[in-house]
């Protein structure tokens, strides 16, 4: 009889696309997302979570990247129901209004946070599931509603740790480009679905712009382009004619809000749809500089077109504009970090009359990225006080120890690996980050005394001290094991004014 093979091991890797998260990037995240939530709360916006699987049906298909299976999105057959992982938080915000709107306040205020899935290709920084922070407003029509949601999102960079002159919110009108495309002859009123495909791949190349310039707009206006990695992304087919009036609207952009508007009405003159995002525009300009918010955090800039296909008037972007080194060394502006608009037909599709709505979306993990690139981020991890054992027939006394400390509200945990090597105690309390280690041999138990090591102080110490502060400032203390909790807490505070 043969030798029996050995089944294959699992490789242990995430599939492509996800990752894992540990300590640092949850506790990160947790303190990130409190701060936004926050800023949301102050300005009146209730928490709201919805399912994370949704149908086909009610997500509908506005996802941009229409080259993957599924169109986007992780979706699956149960009975007679196509179900799918959500792919943004604000399409199943639209179905859980149509189908609570009767008990819910109008205009209903709304922010939420949690796990997005997209089926796109992965690639360096583009996971298939990252984290949003959305805040909406449904029911208003009020352009005051999209300018309290730049001034929001402008508060929100702020309290995060972005400075002022570090960030620009753009903002554009999808009105406007419906003029743009009318002149173009890409609208037919009789027939609004006839250039839908050319109008997708427009909308999709004016919003990579800012990745991929006036040149590589043009190729996807036209024949097509073909990327480094030597994929090849169909056009638009237009003529050199209808591309030229598309690339003046990307260039209307003046160095004042006023001249903005001046170019963009020039452009969409005889366009009704056209003319008006021009005056809704305007009226969101007036709305946030009479706020005190200049062009140096909100700017009208018609090149922002968001890629989601359910965008109907005012569209928003916020993005980071300091410099960061590349993988290579080069140097490259960190980019958008959140987006959003109005989607006055998302809701309207559940209940067939028209809901206005508008809202922003944060890229919560690109934001953190930008964070750490930056050195902004506050959260430093602390780790738990480490109880450590110098008898293990003495465990008794050193839960009751963690126990003591956890009840007064310090965090603490018992080593409970193998104490033999003390040394490994350290380096364990060490990866952990503690800030203090406590110590009870036997000479201690006997003497009714506990050693604190300031784990902190005494990292700090062997990096610079002199010899002075060695004997001045000792890193370990002796202290009454009655004391232990007063101790702690008077070490953990000096450690945090030290800080």
């Amino acid at each position: 009889m043969g030798k029996q093979k050995n089944e294959p091991r699992p490789k242990a890797l995430p599939p492509k696309g996800f990752r894992d998260y540990f300590s640092v990037d949850v506790s990160e995240r947790t303190d990130m997302l409190n701060k936004i939530s926050e800023v949301y709360y102050l300005y009146g916006f209730e928490q709201f979570e919805s399912s994370a699987v949704d149908t086909v049906e009610a997500l509908g298909n506005f996802l941009p990247d229409v080259d993957r299976p599924n169109e986007g999105v992780f979706a699956w057959k149960e009975e007679d129901d196509w179900l799918a992982l959500r792919y943004d938080l604000t399409a199943p915000l639209a179905r859980s209004y149509a189908q609570n709107r009767n008990d819910l306040p109008n205009p209903y205020r709304r922010f939420a946070t949690g796990p997005v899935w997209r089926n796109e290709k992965p690639g360096p920084g583009r996971f298939r599931q990252f984290y949003q922070c959305d805040a909406d407003t449904v029911g208003s029509s009020s352009m005051a509603a999209d300018a309290e949601i730049c001034t929001m999102l402008s508060d929100t960079l702020e309290r995060v740790g972005i400075e002022r002159g570090d960030y620009i919110i753009r903002v554009n009108n999808r009105k406007v480009l419906d003029g743009i495309m009318e002149k173009v002859g890409l609208t037919d009123p009789d027939n609004p679905t006839q250039f839908s495909e050319k109008k997708g791949i427009v909308l999709r190349a004016i919003d990579k712009f800012d990745r991929l310039g006036f040149e590589g707009v043009k190729q996807l206006l036209g024949p097509g382009r073909v990327d480094d990695s030597g994929d090849f992304t169909t056009g638009a087919g237009l003529t050199a004619g209808q591309i030229d009036v598309l690339i003046g609207f990307i260039k209307a952009l003046g160095s004042t809000s006023d001249q903005t508007l001046n170019n963009l009405i020039c452009l969409v003159k005889g366009s009704k749809i056209g003319e008006t995002g021009v005056q809704e525009l305007e009226q969101i300009s007036n709305l946030v500089v009479a706020q005190g918010y200049g062009t140096e955090r909100i700017l009208l800039d018609p090149s922002v077109v968001r890629g989601l296909g359910y965008y109907t008037g005012p569209v928003y972007e916020a993005e980071l504009t300091f410099e960061i080194n590349d993988k290579k060394g080069r140097l490259r502006k960190f980019g958008s970090v959140a987006g959003g608009g109005r989607y006055d037909d998302l809701v309207k599709r559940f209940t067939g009359q028209e809901v206005p709505a508008a809202g922003i979306s944060i890229g919560v993990d690109r934001l953190l990225a930008a964070l750490r690139m930056k050195k902004k981020s506050d959260n430093e991890i602390i780790g738990p006080v480490v109880v450590t054992v110098m008898d293990k027939g003495r465990m008794v006394d050193y839960q009751t120890m963690a126990t003591e400390l956890r009840n007064a509200g310090i965090r603490a945990e018992v080593y409970l690996g193998n104490p033999r090597n003390f040394g490994n105690q350290l380096k364990y309390a060490d990866s952990r980050a503690s800030p203090i280690a406590i110590i009870e041999g036997g000479d201690e138990k006997e003497a009714g005394v506990v050693q604190i090591k300031d784990l902190i102080l005494g990292a700090t110490l062997a990096k610079k001290a002199t010899l002075e502060e060695w004997k001045s400032r000792p890193s370990q203390i002796e202290c009454a094991r009655d004391d232990l909790v007063m101790q702690v807490r008077k070490m953990l505070a000096e450690q945090a004014r030290e800080d």
